[in-house]
């Protein structure tokens, strides 16, 4: 009969550990203790990735940002210092001879990278604010959680229409947000001229890339009419294809401009640049580094209180040395004496990982608790994959067996009779 199934083997496996209850905790604190970081250490891990993919939802993570700047040096004739602008028709010659780019949204601004608000006001109540003119496909880019009404469509561009979708701090300034009133229909006066509230957005008390509740959206056909800016265009947002290389396609659009506008090839400075999707490929490499630390950490950890184990189960055997002699002067096979010794190394390294494991739980469940409803940080549902948790056990289980077998081995070559004349 298989060993693993007879009652006097587990028996015996239970008398061993409870005549030696201090030295057994101690050593389940070990492996015990590698389980417990294994498993709250990658669950806090990938609770700073969803905070991360929870920050950055409803976002295209790869965008690319451009506008115009100078010349830092002389061209084909043309003087260093040169302004440069973008145009709204620049977006066909970069869609067209740049297949990796998918879309791309521009946008003018009043209030952003140093330019002054725009006035604002209702009902006797007058802010500054920022104002953007913006196409619908910016939404895609940055979507808008919308508490009222919609956002800008296609027909309110091709119509130059005074319509406007306002942040909820703008919201709660002209509104009577106390008693949620409804401000779809209603007109707000920017520059002079009353804009028909079509939507109220908010954002995350995280906040986004680039988000913030104090900013009004109006077309951009509106927004250039206002202000008499022609084709003119603050910036553009550039999204690639999802297989595209971001640097590459930021090379070759800088390129297409400075073809156009007569710039020197090695010019850097007339059009910058901030690349979205290199500074998440940097965060998300951070935390997979972050989950493979973790893995190591935790690894080791159990490594180390599995050769704990293997010591104390050697000391085990050698005041155990008596009892195994009579067992082998009784009968008892080689393979019998170390299967008992192996499979009790098995039993407590699988019961030190398990109440590692539940205790790791645990932790994760009250940090998630304590987190669920904080916006103010990146960290959110820290959870631990299945997979890695029984890859763990696994890995255990086989150290386990490996490491005991130096002291089943040992067991197995003491000698009944000069085990029954031992002290």
């Amino acid at each position: 009969m298989n060993i693993i199934f007879r009652l006097d083997t587990w028996q015996e496996i239970y008398h061993s550990l409870r005549n030696n209850k201090v030295r057994t905790f101690l050593t389940m604190i070990g492996v015990g203790w590698g389980m417990f970081l294994f498993v709250s250490l990658l669950g806090a891990a990938k609770g700073m990735e969803n905070g991360f993919d929870k920050l950055f939802a409803g976002f295209a993570t790869n965008s690319i940002f451009m506008w115009a700047q100078s010349t830092s040096m002389p061209y084909d004739g043309f003087p260093k210092g040169r302004q440069m602008h973008l145009h709204l028709p620049d977006m066909d010659l970069l869609k067209n001879n740049i297949r990796e780019i998918d879309y791309i949204s521009p946008q003018n601004s009043r209030g952003n990278f140093g330019s002054p608000g725009e006035i604002m006001n209702r009902a006797g109540k007058t802010a500054t604010y920022t104002l953007t003119g913006d196409y619908p496909v910016g939404n895609k880019i940055s979507e808008k959680k919308l508490m009222f009404g919609r956002y800008i469509n296609d027909a309110d561009v091709a119509g130059n229409k005074n319509v406007v979708v306002l942040g909820e701090g703008i919201y709660k300034n002209f509104f009577d947000s106390g008693k949620k009133e409804n401000p779809i229909g209603q007109s707000v006066n920017i520059k002079g001229i009353f804009f028909n509230v079509i939507g109220v957005y908010k954002v995350a008390q995280s906040g986004g890339p680039m988000d913030n509740d104090v900013t009004a959206y109006i077309p951009l056909s509106t927004f250039t009419k206002m202000y008499n800016n022609g084709d003119k265009v603050d910036f553009f947002a550039i999204v690639s294809k999802p297989d595209a290389d971001l640097s590459i396609v930021e090379e070759q659009a800088k390129n297409q401009l400075k073809t156009k506008n007569n710039v020197s090839p090695e010019d850097t400075n007339a059009f910058g640049s901030f690349n979205l999707g290199k500074m998440f490929e940097k965060m998300t490499g951070f935390l997979t580094g972050m989950q493979l630390l973790t893995i190591i950490v935790g690894s080791l950890t159990i490594l180390a209180g599995v050769i704990a184990i293997s010591n104390i189960l050697l000391i085990t055997v050698k005041e155990r040395t008596k009892e195994i002699g009579i067992r082998r002067a009784l009968g008892a096979k080689p393979a019998e004496v170390r299967n008992q010794i192996l499979l009790e190394s098995v039993v407590i390294t699988v019961a030190s990982g398990i109440i590692g494991f539940i205790f790791g739980i645990f932790l994760l469940m009250i940090i998630n608790v304590m987190t669920q409803n904080q916006d103010t940080f990146p960290f959110y549902n820290p959870t631990v994959e299945y997979s890695q948790v029984f890859a763990a056990m696994a890995i255990m289980i086989v150290l386990g067996l490996v490491i005991g077998m130096i002291p089943a081995q040992r067991a197995v070559k003491i000698r009944p009779i000069e085990a029954l004349r031992s002290e």
